[in-house]
Order: structure tokens, then sequence, then C-alpha cells
């Protein structure tokens, strides 16, 4: 067996008879082997003389050292070379560790040279929470819009009492024309002025804002498959509504700031609040996204790094839980929602916001994971715990999907008009329920009469069996025993019959079919080629090259997958024969050994060398990729010594920026070179 031992000027080959390696008991590819010269003498520890004398050529020198026969004549001269050197030495090395082996920092020192620029984690160009968010979430998404709700495509939020359409405005009819509340039907007319309002038929679900605020805004962008959904939501510290200024239409400060950024496709979903330092935001700027726009917006990253809420005190994930990026109830006002006759009707056609918002079916099967390493981190527990429910009796889940969060736990209760129960609770249950009984009972203390009567213009419950959001004078409420059902399995008191599954679906590894892109790295090759002036350190450049393009979501400016290789020197085998599988490094030894915040690294894993967190040849550091549809080239330089055979094995591997760390690919492409030079 020949091995090899190399510095940055020299190297060279020692033939070992495999009998006597053998006996060496640890001769592995990373351990250390040194021996006292005089164990040496013994041949059951290690042969004194280990280099094999080759077969007398049968050629001219010139020409035999071209061929396999050369390359035993020139192992055994450097190895006689060394051999006389060692024999003056106080020790014997027969394999280099990795921790002392110069072929290891020599390759480590000239692949970071050659491909440094192109090695680097994606959204580690900070340690800031938000600024790294925003990174993140610009990885998976593309690039993030301005949020802007001062546009004219954002939607003014209605507010609706009595079946009327309310704003805040000056009273002409009143000396000094105090700020009053206007109320007009659908057709325009002023049906009264009032001075305060303490109901409203649509009151919000989210329990910790203005029950019945308005004029907030809504702002909707789409950007392929991914959609970018803010809210700028005005707000009371006392959740009640007065005739302030701050209460007009034209009044741009509010308080609650909240985006969603939503992967149809992917089902990926990001959530970012406003910081809860600041009494109000105003919208007559556009806001920049968490970490600005790009790597390279420093001003935007300072602005919004102190924008954001870096705390994540608003669990949005807790009720934005039906896989969509937006929840389904009245108060947002969406036209099919909420309206006596449905979207058709008069008041929908005057008052909502028609179809802004627009019906977003999903099957509880489909993917759905939140983005945000910080996040998932501060609410990895509650991620983990989430079940969809399918409703036992048949009522809701065939159209909605229901959760053990919000949109089961107060959403779906108050669609049905019914109050949360659990047959045999636990204590913490008893207590949970309480809770939400409470909350459930504040909402509907602010609903108005109007919204709760029987006869025409009945909008709560808002939702009924068999018939969905059809609400007419002749629907009916959810029977009590199938409510019962449904309630116990959104408490997680059900069995079976709620067929629990996790909401929340697992970080897909690159290449995987199902759940993910199937996309695979095509057009691997190897090619050797000359050693850069001034190089030193190497005889030849090995090039691995690739294709592949990161297609999950169908986001052209993804950039959440990298590359890592592991490669291991062998002396090319005699008879020329290609390797075996087991000859390659291992998947692990592809794998990073620590997964830490590093900006591009190489060296030795296990037995292999190695070269992390490749990306596409021209993507630098901390750049934003440029859209792509078709494969992008990868490109590794490696150093390569002269009569050695390379092994390599390319693995992709997907930062998921959730709990769930890094997924790598199942097998990685493997392929092998041998470097001759004549």
């Amino acid at each position: 067996m020949a091995l090899l031992l190399s510095s940055s000027a020299t190297s060279a080959h020692i033939a070992v008879e495999s009998t006597q390696f053998d006996r060496l008991g640890s001769g592995t590819a990373n351990s250390a082997i040194l021996a006292d010269e005089a164990k040496c003498r013994d041949r059951n520890y290690c042969d004194p003389r280990p280099c094999t004398v080759p077969v007398r050529l049968r050629e001219p020198l010139t020409e035999a050292l071209s061929n396999n026969q050369g390359h035993q004549f020139e192992a055994f001269r450097l190895c006689e070379q060394f051999t006389q050197l060692a024999t003056h030495a106080d020790q014997t090395m027969i394999w280099p560790s990795s921790e002392n082996n110069a072929e290891a920092t020599s390759f480590a020192e000239a692949s970071s040279r050659w491909n440094g620029d192109f090695q680097w984690k994606p959204a580690s160009a900070s340690t800031d929470i938000i600024t790294r968010f925003g990174d993140e979430a610009r990885a998976v998404f593309g690039p993030i819009p301005d949020i802007d709700c001062g546009d004219l495509a954002a939607k003014v939020i209605p507010l609706e009492i009595d079946g009327n359409i309310v704003d805040l405005k000056p009273n002409p009819a009143i000396s000094g024309s105090p700020l009053q509340f206007e109320h007009r039907d659908a057709k325009g007319k002023i049906v009264k002025w009032s001075t305060q309002i303490a109901k409203c038929d649509k009151p919000s679900l989210a329990g910790n804002v203005t029950y019945c605020g308005m004029n907030s805004r809504v702002s909707r962008r789409v950007v392929g498959t991914v959609e970018w959904v803010s809210l700028c939501r005005k707000s009371s510290p006392h959740l009640e509504i007065d005739p302030e200024p701050y209460w007009q239409k034209n009044n741009p400060t509010f308080a609650r700031l909240g985006i969603i950024g939503f992967n149809r496709e992917s089902g990926e979903i990001v959530f970012f609040d406003g910081s809860k330092n600041r009494q109000h935001f105003d919208w007559t700027t556009p806001f920049t996204p968490p970490g600005g726009r790009s790597y390279a917006d420093h001003k935007g990253r300072t602005t919004a790094a102190t924008l954001y809420d870096s705390t994540f005190q608003i669990q949005c994930s807790a009720c934005h839980d039906n896989k969509a990026p937006y929840v389904i109830s009245p108060h947002i006002g969406q036209a099919r929602i909420g309206y006596f006759g449905g979207a058709a009707s008069e008041r929908a056609l005057a008052f909502s916001l028609g179809d802004y918002v627009p019906k977003m079916k999903r099957d509880e099967r489909l993917p759905f994971r939140v983005i945000g390493s910080a996040y998932t981190a501060t609410y990895a527990t509650d991620l983990a715990r989430a079940r969809t429910v399918e409703d036992p009796s048949g009522n809701c889940t065939q159209c909605h999907t229901l959760t053990t969060q919000i949109t089961g736990q107060r959403i779906a209760a108050d669609a049905a008009g019914r109050i949360p129960e659990v047959t045999n609770p636990t204590w913490a249950q008893v207590v949970s329920v309480r809770a939400e009984v409470l909350k459930l009972s504040e909402i509907d203390a602010h609903r108005t009469d109007w919204a709760r009567r029987s006869a025409y213009g009945n909008i709560h419950p808002w939702m009924v069996p068999r018939e969905g959001n059809k609400i007419t004078a002749e629907s009916g409420q959810m029977s009590e025993d199938d409510w019962r059902q449904l309630s116990n399995c959104i408490w997680e008191a059900g069995g079976k019959e709620c067929r629990y599954k996790p909401l929340f679906t697992a970080c897909p590894a690159p290449g995987v079919q199902l759940g993910g892109d199937g996309s695979q790295p095509t057009a691997v090759s190897s090619e050797v080629l000359p050693v850069p002036t001034g190089e030193v350190g190497a005889n030849r450049v090995l090039r691995l090259r690739w294709s592949y393009l990161n297609d999950y979501g169908h986001v052209p400016q993804r950039d959440d997958v990298r590359f890592n290789i592991a490669i291991k020197s062998t002396p090319i085998p005699l008879s020329g024969k290609a390797p075996l599988e087991s000859d390659y490094p291992t998947i692990d030894e592809a794998k990073d050994a620590i997964d830490d915040t590093t900006v591009g690294h190489g060296g030795t894993s296990g037995r292999a060398m190695f070269v992390g967190d490749l990306s596409y040849f021209g993507h630098k550091r901390f750049t934003d990729p440029a859209p792509s549809t078709t494969p992008r080239e990868f490109r590794a330089d490696l150093p390569a010594m002269c009569n050695r055979r390379y092994l390599a094995r390319v693995l992709a591997k997907r930062f998921c920026f959730d709990q769930s760390g890094v997924k790598y690919a199942d097998r990685g492409q493997v392929l092998f070179a041998d470097v001759t030079c004549n």
C-alpha cells in the first residue's frame, strides 16, 4: 500500500507491505503512528525495511516513468530516500495525523485562497437578531418589498355597526364641527351620528387589540409564489375607541405593525412584528424590511434593527395557523364572510374589501413551516406540540384546517357561536378553557345585538353546518353533541376520531421529492489544470464542477442551499480500476463536524479533507443572488499532487432557519480523478 507524506514543498510515497500494515493496528488515514526505532526492529510491530523493490523495467526509463512501472520505481526511489533520513531520526512516522498533517494544512490554505470568496453560510453576515432574521427570510422568500400601508393599493379595514358603515368625521351640523362617528347605510345615506362606540358587528378576535377599532390598513403584495401581507393596525391601550383624531382615516399614526410572508407552494411562512418599545408608527413613509433590502443596504439594516421586535412578544404562529397567510374571520371584512347573503349582497359590495384578501384553500396535509431561527427557538415547544384535528362530525374540517391552537380554540368557537368545553378535563385544561371562555366573553360583549339577531341581517354565528359561510335566516347552529366532539378534539382531549397530525411539517433536505423540490446536481465533472503562477503546495489544480437549481418554492433568488465537499487522496492503483463506493469519503465525513457560525471553512473532516459552505460560482460572500430559473454553475478548485487519485463526495445541505438547523442530501454525488504528471 502506498501512503503519502507531504509538506508544502516535498512529497514522498512509501510502499508498505499490506501484511505489515495490518499489524500496525491503527492504520487509518487520520491516525498518527509514531514508533521508537527500537520497537521498529521488532517485525511484529513494524517493518524496518518497508520499501518494496519494483520489478525490472522492461523499457527505457523515460518511457517507463509514464506508466504503472514508472510509478512503482518512483515510489521505491523516494521511499529509500525517506528511509535513510528516518534512520537518523528519533521516531519513524508511518502516517501523518490529521492534527499535524501537512497535506491537510496545505490543502486547507490553498482551497481557501481559491474558493474563499464563494464559501459562506447564508444569513451569516450579522449576529443582530432582526438583521439576521431578515437575511434568513430573504434567503428563503427572495427580496422583501417595502412595507407600505400608505400606498393607493392598501385597503382600509371597515367598521360596521348595526349593518351600517362607520367613520370618524367632523359633524357639520354641530357648532365647531366636533369629531363624531358618522353612520351610513349601504346606499351612502347618513343614518345617524354618535359620540361613542361600545359595540360593533364584527369585533376583532385577536383579543389584545381594540375590539371595535377603525381605519386600520392592510397591504398585500404578491411576487411569484410568495405573498406579503402587512397590517398597520390602529389600537388603544384600553382597547376601546374614542372620538379622537388618532382614529381618523387620514391620520397615518397607528399602534401595531405586523408582516407575514408566505410561499403558497412550499408552505413556508414568516412573521415580523413592529417593536413594542414604540408608542406609534407612521405609514406616510414605507418601512424598510428586516435585514434591509439587501446585504449592502447598510442604512436600511441599521434602521430596521430597531424597527422590529427582537423579543417576539406576540406568538403570531398561534393565530396564523391555518396553513395560509391570513386568518379567516369577519373582522377583516372579506366579502365572502360575515355578510348576510354572501359576497354579492348589497352590504358586501358597499362595505367589504372585496377579494383583496382572496380565498386560499389549503389541505391540512400540505407542508407548513415557520421560518426564522430566533422566532422558532422562542416557540419551539409550542410549534412541536401544535396539531391539526379532524372534525368527527364532518361539519368543519372538510373545508377548513382547524388546529389545537387559536383557529380551533377561539376562532372555531366564535364561528360556531359555541363555548369551548372539555368532557373530562385535566386541571391544566380547566385553567386554559376558562381563560379562553373569558376572552370569548369579552369579545362577545363588544358584539352588537343586531349581529346576533335571528331575523334578516344575522351574521353570528358566521359559519354554519353544511353551508359554511352561506348565512341565511334559516341557518342553524352546530348541534351541542357535534360541537362537544369537536371541542374535545381541539383541546387535545379526544381520541383516534380526531386524527391528530403535526401542524408544522419538517424542513426538507435538498433533493427530496415528497414535500421538497427534487432538485439534484447535474453535469458533475472534474478537470485537472496547471497550478496558477506563484502558487505553492500543489502540483496541479483539481477543478470539480456541477450544476444545481435551488427550486424549492419556485423562488428565483432562493439562497438557502450550500455544498460541502469531502475528498480523500490515495495512490493511483496499479490496475487503474475505478473505485468502489466504499473507497469514497462517507456521508458523515461530508457533513459539518460542528455547526457553528464560522463564515466559510476548509480542513479535515474525520479521515477526509473538507471544503464547506460552497455557494455557486460568482456568488461572493454577503451578496444577494441574481434571480435564476436555470441551474447555476458550482465550481471548486482543489490542490492536487502528482500521481494521486482523488475521491470526492459532493453533498448539498439546506439551511432550514428553524429549530431543525441543517438538513443534508441523502447521499450526495461521488466522483474521482487520477492526477498524473508526465
